[in-house]
């Protein structure tokens, strides 16, 4: 893959040679035709990507293999019609000397689309009129960095980021506007302003926030800036552990006890599937649609198929 910076995917793939040029476009494509029409493009993590709610695909070349990334969730969902390519837990490798697998990427579309369609964007920008000032107090002190940023977009806003790393994004926000430094938790905070907006999870990042954008020193921001990018080069970072497998509760654990059939036949589902049905009933906020969905789910647990099976005919 090129190690250059590109701002939109007619860049991205302008880059190749006409033989790559091809290959990228033929992958476009496909992914426009079988996304919704609200689907947009950007470049995300130096790839292009197609963007529905969230990541719905990042694509890109090497000199070996075309590159997809739909994410893990459905990378297992359709473990079976995989089996012809080396995965990752978020990659496909199609060999370069293999047809593009047109079918196979329009299920992973599919699949995300389904799994996306009713999560609800960021909604960080829905306060922006009250803080101009402030978004253009940040526009102007972000190219004064000792160090340059680079701008990205992720998450539905404008991230800067060192050495591949994320460092500072901005937002406002109903009553206040919020610089978050990616390394938070690694700063001294000389000032005592950073705050964990969402204790028990947020680990690394922190939030400074204003109440108005005379509150906004440019000495003191750029500071943090500065502090931030110095985590980076002394490599600090805090590793991700992976997620304990998922606990049954509540209703579901109430229906599987009322029936030792049910409570069998999902006893013996791969811990992923288990996973994905106590998800879609804990999302449920009522009682009475975790009832509606446990009655939906039975059928097919009984079978020892997954809630996503669907995808893998």
């Amino acid at each position: 893959m090129n190690d250059a910076s590109f701002s939109t995917i007619d860049e991205y793939i302008a880059s190749f040679d006409k033989e790559g040029q091809n290959i990228l476009n033929q992958v476009r494509q496909i992914i426009k035709e079988a996304s919704p029409k609200e689907t947009k493009e950007t470049i995300s993590y130096k790839m292009p990507t197609f963007r529905y709610q969230g990541n719905l695909m990042h694509f890109a070349l090497f000199k070996k293999h075309l590159g997809l990334y739909p994410g893990p969730a459905a990378i297992e969902a359709l473990e079976e019609d995989l089996k012809a390519y080396k995965t990752s837990k978020g990659a496909i490798q199609i060999p370069l000397d293999k047809p593009i697998p047109d079918k196979l990427i329009r299920k992973l579309i599919a699949f995300n689309v389904d799994l996306l369609k009713n999560k609800k964007g960021p909604t960080w920008d829905s306060h922006k009129s009250t803080w101009v000032d402030a978004e253009e107090f940040m526009n102007q002190l972000i190219v004064k960095t000792k160090t340059p940023l680079k701008k990205e977009f992720k998450w539905g806003s404008d991230i800067y980021t060192f050495q591949g790393k994320n460092v500072i994004g901005w937002g406002g926000f109903k009553d206040f506007f919020s610089l978050w430094f990616y390394n938070g938790v690694f700063l001294n905070d000389s000032e005592k302003v950073l705050v964990n907006a969402s204790e028990g999870k947020t680990k690394a990042l922190r939030q400074w926030r204003f109440k108005d954008v005379s509150e906004m020193n440019e000495k003191k921001i750029l500071a943090y800036i500065e502090e931030s990018v110095q985590t980076i080069r002394d490599g600090k970072e805090i590793k991700i552990e992976p997620s304990a497998p998922k606990e049954v509760t509540g209703i579901l654990k109430e229906a599987l006890k009322q029936n030792k059939e049910f409570q069998n036949a999902f006893d013996k589902l791969t811990p992923g599937k288990q996973k994905e049905y106590i998800e879609y009933i804990d999302e449920a906020k009522q009682d009475k649609t975790k009832l509606v969905r446990i009655e939906k789910i039975i059928p097919l647990i009984l079978e020892g198929k997954g809630l996503h099976d669907k995808y893998k005919k």
